[in-house]
């Protein structure tokens, strides 16, 4: 396999590739061409065989991809072979309803714990999920060795809140606060920002409504 480290723009496509082969795979088609993929996925056929590269030869000129190969591939790739857990740090509006997602519907990730400093929350199960006060974060944290945090909480309390969650040894997090957080080098960011995208998508359909 290729040694070569993994652009983030490539990073973020590789579930949309995996989605789209499971979709091969339940109708029992047996191979795929970057031409196909690129019709299926919106993105241009040159990206895909780029992006494939960066992991060596994963198909055959003439013949593209074999799908159930590359399923598998890209199943141990995204850790889908496995299940993942994940915490929730903030159950308002928003973390209660990523909560109610399913996630096991379409990937082998689940919320297993959440955290929140509501009293009335301390202890309780919500949507299948234990809530924890967050004085218990870290330990839980670590007891459970949990790797990754989707994080809701207000702006004002976002960095503080990251602080702990990287003593606690936390490498990943979801980041849906409008705050650009500060984390060490080693610890990824992923921000989730609502509006922004919304405000993107209004604006691209304004400025092509005459196109």
């Amino acid at each position: 396999m290729a040694t070569r480290k993994i652009p983030r723009a490539t990073a973020k496509r590789l579930p949309v590739y995996y989605r789209y082969l499971n979709v091969l795979h339940n109708t029992q088609q047996h191979r795929v061409s970057s031409n196909d993929l690129s019709k299926a996925v919106q993105v241009d056929p040159a990206t895909i065989r780029r992006d494939f590269s960066y992991f060596g030869e994963l198909g055959r000129r003439g013949y593209g991809y074999d799908v159930d190969k590359l399923l598998e591939f890209f199943k141990g790739i995204l850790n889908q072979d496995k299940l993942t857990s994940v915490a929730l740090v903030g159950v308002g509006s928003l973390g209660s309803a990523l909560m109610n997602y399913n996630f096991h519907q379409s990937t082998n990730l689940r919320i297993s714990a959440a955290f929140d400093p509501k009293p009335e929350l301390d202890n309780r199960v919500k949507s299948g999920i234990p809530v924890y006060p967050v004085s218990e974060m870290q330990r839980q944290l670590r007891e459970q060795q949990i790797d990754v945090v989707i994080l809701t909480v207000p702006g004002s309390e976002s960095q503080h809140v990251t602080d702990e969650l990287v003593e606690a040894g936390v490498h990943g997090i979801l980041n849906f606060t409008p705050v650009r957080l500060h984390v060490p080098k080693n610890v990824w960011v992923q921000n989730i920002d609502l509006t922004n995208e919304l405000q993107t998508l209004i604006y691209f359909i304004e400025n092509n409504k005459d196109d």
